[in-house]
């Protein structure tokens, strides 16, 4: 008796096996992230995170052109700053890096990138934490108003979306109150909904000057342990408000019961960590090849959109193919 079942049917040409591919991972669900630091007056390489860089105010012209070129719909943005202080005052100043970077790539991209900015405390206060700090304690709710403060003036920059990653509770309903009280209706918020608590941060704590000076992350960002929680998390930032949810680091599972529970826009973001566990293991594996199973993994398992410092590589990979 022969198979009368034969899978290898719709295997033996590339042409029937893209013909009746499941996933597709296109350049449209790309969004690369940027690093502008105000303190340099050149780009500089990012010694901990290879091929990346610090870009100052002014030279912004290069990189966002880049990414048009290459179709990238989205950039996502990270600020260090000139001055830091216990309030992180600098992240919500008219002046504040960011926001100057805002109007920067607005004036070179017009509306043909959405241009996304990162909203934390981190990189901005003096302690590097994610809020307000009293006698050692993470304070929640005090907070939440500097978060709609940050919002705020980054919708007046021209931002099309802002993007929490502090993890306090309340944030996306705090955001979406100081945003609309402003006129800002139609400013989209990308929730770091589910961010977990983990050493894959850690290259990205030196691009970013945005390291903790006491203590850890441990009492706002989540337990590695957890599964259920992150859909309680992801459930209650929906129902504040947030319009596109975000499982950072881009854990498997997570994205496929966020996605799957939640049926609700859902991003990932492929971690500073995971980009040099990649980078290394380029030593060992075909690097395109890899790169490539790597984030198609991530859409097999329900992601929408991936922010990936890999985001030009692959739609340079993709447009080849």
């Amino acid at each position: 008796m022969y198979p009368r079942i034969r899978f290898r049917r719709l295997r033996k040409s590339q042409k029937i096996r893209d013909f009746v591919s499941e996933t597709s991972l296109e350049v449209k669900d790309l969004v690369y992230p940027i690093f502008i630091d105000e303190n340099l007056k050149k780009k500089k390489e990012i010694p901990e995170m290879p091929n990346q860089y610090r870009f100052p105010l002014g030279q912004l012209e290069e990189p966002i052109n880049e990414l048009l070129e290459l179709k990238i719909p989205a950039v996502i943005l990270f600020g260090i700053p000139s001055y830091k202080d216990s309030i992180g005052s600098s992240a919500y100043a008219k002046d504040g890096v960011i926001q100057k970077a805002i109007k920067e790539i607005r004036g070179i991209a017009g509306e043909d990138l959405i241009v996304i900015a990162d909203l934390c405390l981190c990189e901005y206060t003096d302690h590097g934490h994610c809020g307000l700090v009293k006698n050692g304690k993470i304070l929640n709710d005090e907070t939440l108003e500097i978060y709609g403060k940050i919002a705020v003036s980054q919708a007046e920059a021209g931002a099309d979306m802002v993007a929490p990653s502090g993890m306090m509770d309340g944030m996306v309903m705090a955001i979406r109150e100081a945003l609309d009280k402003e006129g800002f209706t139609d400013t989209s918020i990308l929730s770091y909904a589910v961010k977990y608590n983990t050493v894959l941060y850690t290259p990205f704590r030196y691009a970013a000057e945005s390291g903790y000076k006491f203590g850890d992350r441990s009492t706002y960002q989540m337990d590695i342990r957890n599964s259920d929680e992150a859909i309680r998390e992801a459930k209650a930032d929906i129902e504040e408000g947030a319009d596109i949810i975000m499982v950072k680091p881009s854990f498997l599972d997570i994205i496929y019961r966020v996605k799957t529970e939640l049926k609700y826009p859902t991003a990932t973001y492929c971690v500073s960590g995971e980009y040099v566990m990649l980078k290394a293991a380029a030593n060992y594996l075909n690097e395109k090849n890899n790169v490539l199973e790597y984030h198609i993994c991530r859409k097999r398992a329900g992601a929408d959109i991936i922010i990936t410092y890999y985001a030009k590589d692959l739609a340079r990979w993709l447009q080849e193919k």
